[in-house]
């Protein structure tokens, strides 16, 4: 018979994989943002707050905070890396005070997670304490990153449109969340189950407003793409008179000067 360890093991593996596919899940948004050369309407706030999530567990997996949390360890240093990497983009491409946002944002992301681990490598001596205090504010700041995505969904039932909603990204947490939510039930750990299964509550609404607004916002975009091809033809059948009228105009011309 498998053992709860084992098990446990399983699912967190599982759940490494699950986490990198919602790590990647953006990689979508950042392609279109790379090719259309601005960020748009898509908001840097799930980022700097995923980006902020996966340091403070990072810190919490370390041998010198919480031993033999391996798995937790491993996905959120990958994780830290790639949000890291999305950051950086949506600086590129963002501008004005879009930019002067993300920028704050990612500094006082790293100033905070810095000061954290000062703080408690040096005032805290146990793993318990370091375990206590990092686990805490990790339980916190997990709940703000699945809460981050509030005002898109905000903003997806004001136009009744998901198109700065993106799928992939929707069913990565939702998998994300169910999965590492069987992981700490396997073994009760508090810190873990709380804010997971928040998340996975959050991921949930995101598919039932999906669901929601999938027809509405085809019809959104085929409706923008047809006023532009609209304004094409427009435009060209302008210009085609314009070029009817000036050759009218010559011939006018040169018929008066013959005369």
């Amino acid at each position: 018979m498998i053992s709860s360890d084992t098990l446990r093991t399983v699912v967190g593996i599982v759940g490494n994989v699950i986490a990198l596919g919602l790590f990647f899940s953006p990689l979508p948004t950042f392609i279109r943002i790379w090719k259309k050369k601005s960020v748009e309407e898509f908001s840097v706030i799930p980022y700097v707050a995923t980006l902020l999530n996966c340091m403070l567990w990072m810190l919490y997996g370390l041998p010198i905070v919480h031993p033999n949390s391996t798995l937790v360890l491993t996905i959120n240093c990958a994780g830290t890396a790639i949000e890291i990497c999305y950051v950086i983009l949506y600086l590129v491409f963002s501008s004005g005070p879009k930019r002067f946002k993300a920028l704050l944002l990612f500094l006082g992301d790293l100033a905070f997670v810095a000061v954290v681990a000062i703080i408690v490598l040096i005032f805290f001596h146990t793993h318990d304490r370091r375990s206590l205090v990092v686990g805490i504010l990790c339980v916190i700041f997990c709940i703000i990153m699945y809460l981050a995505p509030l005002s898109v969904m905000k903003m997806v039932i004001q136009t009744k449109s998901v198109e700065y909603m993106p799928l992939s990204l929707s069913v990565a947490s939702f998998l994300n969340g169910l999965c590492w939510t069987i992981y700490a039930l396997i073994r009760f750990d508090l810190y873990i189950t709380i804010p997971n299964a928040l998340g996975l509550l959050f991921s949930i609404t995101q598919l039932i407003l999906h669901a929601l607004y999938y027809k509405s916002t085809r019809r959104q975009i085929a409706e923008r793409k047809l006023k532009g091809e609209v304004g094409l033809t427009d435009v060209v059948i302008d210009d085609s008179v314009k070029e009817s009228s000036i050759i009218s105009s010559h011939k006018n011309e040169a018929t008066t000067n013959n005369e």
